[in-house]
């Protein structure tokens, strides 16, 4: 039995790119999508927030209007979630996306209701565009609509196998966490999601489990209760 009936996936840009670090790779969608519909037959409800990192990361100058580069955002995570939808539909799991900010001719409009009506019936629900507003991240559109749907948990799917005191990348002797409470994050200033997206967490009490995606069965392990990465809450 899987530890958490409904969840909330995150997956970055750039883990949809694979090893390329920008645009789409289709053997990595393609792993990724084999373990979403591992977790659907195990009776999880899944809905999604992608990144668009992979495409687009914000303005390219300090004359670009921040305003329309976070649009220029939105709409590089809707490329992504249609990426997502027809490996999912390649592989016969029923898939919606839905959009904050209209485009009816690919896609429907966010509506609560209806994307809870969707998981209820075993649809896997992507949702594109963050919040539909500028200033705030996709981590923030996670938190949120986690919130907004009820979710058990969000999972965080990174590039990283966990929460790290520092950047691994950069420093070999970085400690890794393997239990942290949102309180921790914000003091510490730790960069799992922005501080937006870590308030809206820890108000609405939704546990963020944060793991690496270099394995994507590591997803089918933490629906079923595995102690991987770091547990927030």
């Amino acid at each position: 039995m899987p530890k958490y009936k409904r969840v909330m996936l995150k997956v970055s840009g750039e883990a949809l790119a694979g090893e390329k670090k920008t645009g789409l790779n289709d053997e990595t969608i393609d792993k990724i999508t084999d373990q979403i519909k591992e977790a659907v037959k195990m009776g999880v409800q899944v809905a999604i927030v992608c990144g668009g990192g992979n495409f687009w990361r914000g303005r390219t100058s300090e004359k670009m209007d921040r305003v329309r580069a976070d649009h220029m955002g939105m709409l590089a995570t809707t490329i992504n979630a249609l990426a997502l939808q027809d490996s999912l539909e390649q592989k016969g799991v029923y898939t919606r996306v839905q959009t904050a900010i209209e485009m009816r001719q690919i896609a429907e409009s966010y509506i609560r209701n209806k994307a809870v009506r969707h998981l209820e019936k075993g649809r896997v629900v992507i949702f594109a565009c963050g919040s539909g507003n500028p200033f705030f991240s996709t981590d923030t559109a996670a938190a949120l609509r986690a919130a907004e749907i009820d979710a058990d948990a969000i999972l965080l799917a990174k590039n990283v196998d966990g929460v790290y005191d520092s950047d691994p990348n950069i420093n070999k002797d970085a400690v890794k966490f393997d239990e942290l409470t949102y309180m921790e994050v914000l003091s510490r200033g730790l960069k799992v999601m922005d501080s937006t997206a870590t308030s809206l967490c820890m108000d609405n009490n939704i546990p963020l489990l944060v793991f690496g995606l270099d394995d994507p069965k590591n997803i089918i392990r933490v629906l079923n209760g595995e102690k991987l990465g770091t547990t927030v809450k």
